[in-house]
């Protein structure tokens, strides 16, 4: 067999090209890499605290003072501002100096014990979505406190005890235990499916451009010739060399996010190696199909990086999609991610036997079987060596 033929000769030619493009170098090697040094930066606290609010305390009695320093006490809550009226709190979110306003509004600690039912009002700025639901969270619950103090007060003062108050005031008393993510950490939350989420849509798009690139240079039918004519060899010197790239990329990911930081691996290095090497397989099927189905470079380019995109929202790490439309659910099971997703909860999180996740490891195998059906259409695109605008 000819030197310059063969699956180990295109693999050379495609690593000259990866390693002389720029392109390939900054979207392959960079991207990722200063993707993982920026997202584990910015998260390197975990959890958001000590965000600035501002009050506006009209009472000004004991009571609503205990009240701030209880709000204060919350370690996501930094009262950073005691303003003098709500337009200047409100002054003060516009120009972002504080991201949410509790206002106590005048004789509240009297209308309390009298009944008249005072309302506390806050306002959260929820452009900044993190930031805003935390507080958001931490004022529902200490307005939840003011009425069982306020409750408490007014009980004691008809001469009932507090063991005999505290029954109705929380006739259910909860004990919470987060699982997987005990700290609540939105690292562990996020990074774990944003990073794979990234290598995902780099994955897409350089799987379709490596072989709508050489359509576009006219050198498709001399790609053929090099792999005797077989698409199958051409699919595989081809995409080895990117393969070999992203499972080192993958291993980077993994040291990083599980050995460095501590993240939980409940299952072990294996499980979570196959479902990174089964999400890089995939996403190159599902390349190797958005040619075949498109047949149009550009096109394909387009779609490749609007499912990358997409992805994140479908998967189901933001927003669970059982809570989805019945059609979005079923469409979340054609998107490779929402697979490693669920074996990442399994695996990573729960650290239950790996034969539960045995249908996902197999639904991500079907995108490489799939691509094998349109392997004859990539054929005909090399071959015929047209390049359409």
């Amino acid at each position: 067999m000819d030197s310059g033929q063969g699956i180990l000769a295109i693999f050379k030619r495609e690593w000259y090209r990866i390693s002389t493009s720029k392109i390939c170098i900054w979207g392959i090697f960079v991207a990722p890499i200063l993707s993982l040094i920026l997202l584990m930066w910015m998260m390197d606290s975990g959890l958001p605290s000590r965000i600035p609010i501002a009050v506006v305390d009209l009472d000004n009695t004991a009571t609503s003072r205990s009240l701030i320093r209880q709000l204060d006490a919350f370690e996501k809550t930094n009262i950073k501002y005691k303003s003098l009226s709500f337009k200047e709190a409100r002054h003060q979110m516009e120009r972002m100096e504080v991201y949410a306003v509790l206002t106590i509004p005048q004789d509240f600690s009297k209308d309390a014990i009298s009944g008249n039912r005072p309302k506390l009002v806050y306002y959260t700025n929820n452009a900044f979505l993190i930031s805003g639901s935390l507080l958001f969270q931490d004022l529902k619950t200490i307005s939840t406190l003011a009425s069982a103090a306020v409750g408490l007060q007014t009980a004691e003062a008809k001469g009932f005890t507090e063991n005999q108050i505290m029954p109705i005031l929380q006739p259910i008393t909860i004990d919470t235990h987060p699982i997987g993510n005990p700290w609540l950490n939105y690292s562990v939350y996020l990074n774990n499916v944003i990073m794979p989420g990234i290598l995902q849509l780099i994955i897409l798009m350089f799987t379709v451009s490596a072989f709508g690139s050489e359509i576009k240079s006219h050198t498709g039918r001399r790609l053929m010739e090099m792999g005797n004519g077989s698409i199958l060899k051409v699919v595989i010197g081809k995409l080895l060399p990117y393969t070999v790239i992203y499972l080192l990329i993958a291993l980077l990911f993994i040291s990083v996010l599980y050995y460095y930081n501590r993240f939980p691996l409940h299952g072990g290095f294996w499980p979570m190696f196959f479902n990174y090497l089964c999400l890089i397989l995939a996403a190159q099927g599902v390349g190797i199909i958005l040619l075949g189905i498109f047949r149009n470079y550009r096109l394909a380019l387009s779609i490749a990086s609007l499912i990358g995109m997409v992805s994140f929202s479908i998967t189901g790490f933001s927003f669970s999609t059982l809570a989805m439309d019945g059609s979005l659910s079923a469409l979340s099971n054609f998107f490779p991610l929402r697979h490693f997703f669920l074996i990442y909860i399994d695996q990573a999180l729960n650290g239950i036997a790996v034969g539960y996740s045995l249908y996902q490891y197999a639904a991500l195998l079907c995108f490489v079987v799939l691509s094998i059906f349109f392997m004859g259409v990539l054929r005909k695109m090399l071959t015929a060596d047209i390049y359409e605008e």
